[in-house]
Formats: structure tokens, sequence, C-alpha cells
């Protein structure tokens, strides 16, 4: 058999491969059959030893999966090993990311070159530049997500099938599937347990995504001791339920065949597949079954145990025979011709279909063009809450860019994220009762009342290829606490997610407390690589979305009210793309007052009063981002805060955590909200510019008699 032989009787998605070149991946199987003893036994001892070399890691696991890992990455997945971002590649994710060892050792084994067999070793070592962390990383050739939290791969793999089913949709066309790749993902019982891992999988079936198998590593073990401590369901049922296809494998640590005839059908299922594999953790040790086997090394004794029993000399280490690596050796050129065929279809598809293929190109590059000018240069004076101002900055934009994919989390209506003539993306032969309908070319996501899968599925999208989708998530600024998790993984791996959160202060209202934010916004501002954005009015809210469109490798919130506010004379969406900015100069004053986002104009209000009142002259900034102040020169900000001439306080009904870098007080909230109308919760908190005023001048009346310490931050 030719070592670089392209598997399958069917040629991958389009691609013109003569049939000498083809073999079925049974027919391979067969004829490697005799080496796949000494590969498992190889596999399995080298995960024993890269454990045991620091004494730690998780080898249990990946041994029980020894024979899925041969069946993916021998015989079923199709990818590239020397060009790994090849674009048509087949995605795989390890959702139980605990396992790394097994995606890090086939990653050597298959050929990608940097998993040189001393980054292998590196494993818990003390090397600053190892590649082999302790959960996989999406930094490294060959992970295309980062994995650990454990139900958040799930979702990731369902928005990368769902960004094949819609480039597909958007560009294939007969004789010329351009994007045909499979995404497949390993789980373990913990992540069936997660519920955003079951939110996910709800959405897969619904949607239909047959072009998404996944594979479940079931071994009853989890930390605690085996899976029947908390869970007796019938998984296979709650899955068959969900719209998915279930396939069984009962010997699952050996039976190489019958995982690869189950992969392979997976890929012409109208359905997702799950593919239900008994295996048995830490097979081979003394530990083998049991809780024990899951997170630490077996020890030397047992490591020399296991290698006498499978005929390997217990005195040798990191063995990997000549047999085993031969077994691999086909597989960077296997790849490359996948690449080389795959490329002449394009140039193919460019020559039928011209314009098409040049759009395909550029979304392949991850081009957005022209989006600056379809925001509006200027907005209706009246008075507009700044969700609505969302809608008229980016519905223009998400209508004529085919990049954004747009979902909310059942709240169309509140959110403002729709556009007209939108198409939504949803499974062509559904039928939805309130006549919603859809396909797969659709831009517009339901997804329905799972806030945490929502941004999970969209950190999939856009990291399907960077750039090429950029995915906008929606919902009530409050309920992004449920979606945390997830927000923070994108912005953990430089994903592109732009967050659209409603509904962000007590001016909501009614709702109550436990729709009113208070404490949210020090998490997202304290959040590495993010940019937390609160505008103030529709110029404001313009600013915003061009920082988070402009942030190509960084996810965004843009947080706006319910209620309506004042369009503000010299609000400015340049000042936004700089954090912070002077909005009421005076040069006359003793005092700044900073105002954020929806109630910026309360800043200005007491601003106004001061001076009516008492003849107190204070200036005005507005403070829209913290991150992106950070960014600006040192001088620029001094010039801004004037906090070496005058005392500085923030006007901002949330938790004041933060504020005492810019601020020497903070009008702020401490406890939850209360349920009143808009205007009355403003009221009862202290929050209208009556008693700003108020706490404003008993302040400066403190300060004047002298009872601050210098810099010491005062809640008011």
């Amino acid at each position: 058999m030719a070592p670089g032989a392209l598997i399958d009787s069917k040629t991958p998605s389009g691609l013109p491969i003569s049939p000498k070149n083809v073999v079925s991946a049974r027919e391979l199987v067969e004829a490697e059959k005799d080496s796949h003893d000494i590969v498992l036994k190889t596999f399995r001892l080298l995960i024993a030893d890269l454990c045991q070399q620091f004494k730690g890691g998780h080898p249990g696991g990946s041994i029980g999966m020894a024979a899925i890992g041969v069946a993916l990455w021998k015989y079923t997945m199709r990818y590239a090993p020397h060009t790994p971002s090849y674009f048509n590649r087949d995605r795989f994710v390890l959702s139980n990311g605990h396992t790394c060892l097994f995606q890090y050792t086939f990653l050597h084994l298959a050929g990608y070159r940097a998993m040189t067999f001393d980054q292998l070793k590196s494993y818990h070592s003390s090397r600053w530049d190892a590649l082999c962390p302790g959960h996989p990383e999406i930094e490294h050739e060959g992970i295309e997500v980062t994995t650990g939290p454990l139900g958040q791969g799930i979702a990731n793999a369902v928005g990368l099938a769902m960004a094949t089913k819609h480039l597909a949709a958007s560009f294939n066309r007969p004789g010329f599937e351009v994007v045909g790749n499979q995404t497949w993902c390993m789980i373990g019982d913990a992540c069936l347990q997660e519920g955003v891992g079951m939110e996910a999988i709800s959405l897969a079936g619904h949607f239909g995504l047959g072009n998404l198998t996944v594979i479940y590593d079931n071994n009853q073990i989890t930390c605690d001791g085996s899976v029947d401590l908390t869970n007796t369901e019938n998984v296979n049922a709650k899955m068959s339920a969900c719209g998915w296809n279930v396939v069984d494998i009962a010997n699952g640590c050996f039976d190489i065949a019958g995982l690869v005839n189950a992969l392979e059908a997976s890929r012409n299922s109208d359905k997702p597949t799950f593919i239900n594999v008994r295996t048995v953790i830490g097979i081979g040790s003394k530990v083998e079954g049991t809780a024990v086997a899951h997170g630490v090394a077996f020890g030397a004794e047992d490591v020399a145990t296991m290698k006498k029993s499978n005929g390997f000399n217990p005195e040798e280490h990191f063995v990997v025979g000549q047999e085993t690596r031969d077994f691999f050796a086909g597989l960077p050129s296997r790849g490359e011709m996948y690449v080389e065929a795959w490329e002449q279809l394009v140039d193919d598809y460019e020559k039928e279909y011209p314009e098409l293929g040049a759009k395909f190109r550029s979304r392949m590059k991850g081009e957005l063009k022209g989006w600056e000018e379809l925001i509006p240069k200027s907005f209706p004076e009246k008075p507009t809450a700044t969700r609505a101002s969302s809608g008229l900055v980016f519905n223009p934009i998400a209508k004529e860019l085919d990049s954004f994919m747009v979902g909310t989390a059942d709240l169309s209506p509140s959110v403002n994220m729709s556009w007209p003539g939108m198409v939504d993306f949803q499974h062509p032969d559904r039928r939805p009762s309130c006549g919603i309908n859809g396909n797969y070319g659709g831009r517009y996501i339901h997804y329905g009342v799972r806030e945490h899968a929502m941004c999970a599925v969209a950190n999939g999208l856009a990291a399907f290829s960077p750039g090429t989708i950029v995915p906008v998530t929606s919902s009530f600024f409050m309920f992004y606490l449920y979606a945390a998790p997830a927000v923070r993984m994108g912005a953990l791996q430089n994903l592109q997610v732009l967050h659209a959160a409603t509904h962000d202060s007590i001016g909501m209202g009614e709702d109550g407390p436990t729709h009113q934010p208070i404490e949210l916004s020090t998490l997202y501002r304290s959040m590495p690589n993010l940019l937390y954005i609160r505008p103030g009015d529709s110029e404001e809210t313009a600013g915003a979305w061009t920082a988070a469109i402009s942030a190509r490798n960084t996810p965004s919130i843009i947080s706006t009210s319910r209620h309506t506010l004042p369009q503000l004379p010299s609000t400015s969406r340049q000042g936004v793309l700089k954090g912070a900015y002077v909005l009421q100069e005076n040069e006359a004053a003793t005092l700044t007052l900073i105002g954020v986002g929806a109630e910026l104009s309360h800043a200005v209000g007491v601003a106004k009063r001061l001076k009516e009142e008492k003849g107190l002259e204070a200036r005005v900034v507005s403070f829209p981002c913290q991150r992106l102040f950070e960014r600006q020169a040192v001088e620029y900000k001094r010039d801004v805060l004037r906090r070496h001439r005058m005392p500085a306080v923030v006007l901002e009904p949330y938790a004041p955590n933060g504020w005492e870098r810019y601020a020497d007080a903070a009008c702020c909230v401490t406890r939850f909200g209360h349920s009143l109308p808009g205007p009355e919760a403003y009221k009862y908190f202290g929050f209208d510019v009556e008693s700003l005023t108020a706490k404003v001048l008993g302040y400066l009346n403190r300060v004047e008699r002298d009872e601050m310490l210098r810099r010491e931050f005062v809640e008011l």
C-alpha cells in the first residue's frame, strides 16, 4: 500500500483525484491490522512514560482512547500535518482536554513539524517554550481551539460544524464543493454532565449538523469515582431524543476496524453522530478502571510492570519503534495530496465562478472591507436607548457584509440585532410553527435560551478560520454572567466575537434585582484581552462598534441601555476609540466628573447644577472603556483626568471596584438592585441628578475640611 495513498472509496468533497490513488479505509485497516497491536502498545507505554517523567498528568484517559486515535489520525480524518492551516481540513476538538497527551502524541506521530519528540517530552516540564501545556491551546500547530473547562470544547465543535454548513451553503456549487470538512470531537463523561455541553448538543441536533461527529470516551470514571455516583441516565436515549444518530462500539480499546467503520459512516449522515465507545481508563495499569487512573502518574513500578507484560524493556523509556514510525510515515504526504487537490479545485472554481471565487478568497483571508462607510454619520436628535442605537449602527453592516453571523438567546425583540431581509441559519427542512424559516446560508442564529452555549458556539464559529466568520451574540447584560466562562475562553484564544449586551443598568427598571447588573462590569473590565465598552448615546455607540470591529484579535462587549438616553452635544466616536475623553472642558474647573454609559448624561446634569446652584465649575469626562484608555500615552491620560490639579468623581451605579485607578471618589451601588420603574430606581439609589449633586457637594466639603488622606478613595 503506497504510504501516500488517499483514503476512502469516495473522494473528499469534490477532490479530483485519480481512483488509483484512492483506497477505502476498510481496505487499509485490513491491510495493516498486523501492526495495530504494536502501535497501541507503543502509544500506551509512551503515555505512561510521559506522565511518569515528571510524576504528573492525566494518563488514564489517553491510554484508554488509543484505538480511537489510531482510527482518527491514521484512517479517517483529512488533514495536512505539513500544512496545518489548510482551509478545508477536518477539524478535531478534544473537549476532554485533560487527556491532552492523546492529542499531542498523535500530532507528533502524524508528522506535525512543531511537535518534535523533544517537545512531546516537555509535558509537565519547567520549559517555558513547551508546546504541551496541561490542556490544548489554540496557538499551537494542530490545535483548533483551547479546551479544558469541560463542555466548552463540544460547544466549540458545534460552532465549527455550523461554520462549515454555512460556508458550504454560501459558496459550494455543483462539482465544486470547496468547503466540505467534517468536525470530530472527543468528549468524556464530564462533558455530558456540564450544562453548556448539553445546551450545545441539543442545538446541534436541532440544526441537523450531519458534519459533526462526537466520540464519547465512555470509561464510566470521573474524579470522584464511577459515573453512577451521580449519573444513571440512558445516555444513548438522551442523545437520540436530541436528534442524533447513535452508534455503539463495545470494545473501544482495541476495535480499530469497528471504530473506522462508524467514523466513516458518520460522514454521510443527515444528523450529527454520537459514537458511544466503551473503553477502560488506564487499561493495562494496576489502577485500570478506577478513578485513581484519571489524574496521577502510575508510578515507576507499575510502568515497569506494564512494559514487561507488553514485551517492552522496562529499563528503556519513550520507545517508539520503527514499525510504529512506518505506520504513520505516509500521513504528511497524504495530507499534501489533499491540499494540492483542493487548491486545484479552488483554482478551477475561480475560473468557473470568478466573482464568487474572488469573494471566497477574500473570506478565507478574513478581509472586512467597507464597513466603516456603512456607519451613519449622524443620528436623530430624539432620546434613544443605546440598544436601539446599536441597531442603527450595526444592522446596516450586518446586512451588507456576509462575514457577520448574528445570534441571540431568544431576545430578538429586545436586542435590536435583526435587519430587513435577513435569513435565519436553520436546517432547510425545518418549518417552525411560528413561520420563521431559513437555511444553512442564513446569518441570523436563534440560539434559544442558551446564553452559555451561544457564546461557546460563537467561539467555534470564530475559530474556524481567523476572520472568515465574525460572530455576534446578544442578550441582556446580566445573562452574560451565565455565559462568562465562554466569554473568557474567547478572550483567552484571541477570538473576535462581538457581544451585544443590553439592559445594562438599574435604569432598566421593573425587572428588578435579578436583571440589574451591579457587579458584572467589574468582571469584564478586569478580564484580559476583552473590550468592555459602555457608550452614552448614539454617537458613542458608533464609536463602540468601530472599536469592536477593528479589534480583530479581541472579543468585545458593547454594553447598552434599555431606557432612552439624551443625545448629548460634543460626544465623539473618535473619543470612544481612546477609551475616555473630555466631553466638556472648563479651564476654571475645580472638579472632574466622570460619566459612564447610560449615566453619562447624569454627569452632565450634575455639572450644570453645581454651577447654577453653587457656582462650582466642573469639567466632564466620558469614560466608556478602561482598557482602551490604558493603551493611550501617559500624557493623554493625565490631560484627560487632571487628577494632579483637582479631584475626580465617577458616577456609575455599579460596584466601584477598579475606579480607584482613575478617580478619587465614586457615586456607586454596592447592593443588589430594586424593582421600580427606571426613573424611580435612579431616585431610590440616589442616582438622580439632585441626589448626585448633594453627594458630590458632601464629598467636596469633606475634602475642604481636610478629612481625606491624599488619594484616599471614597465610596459615595
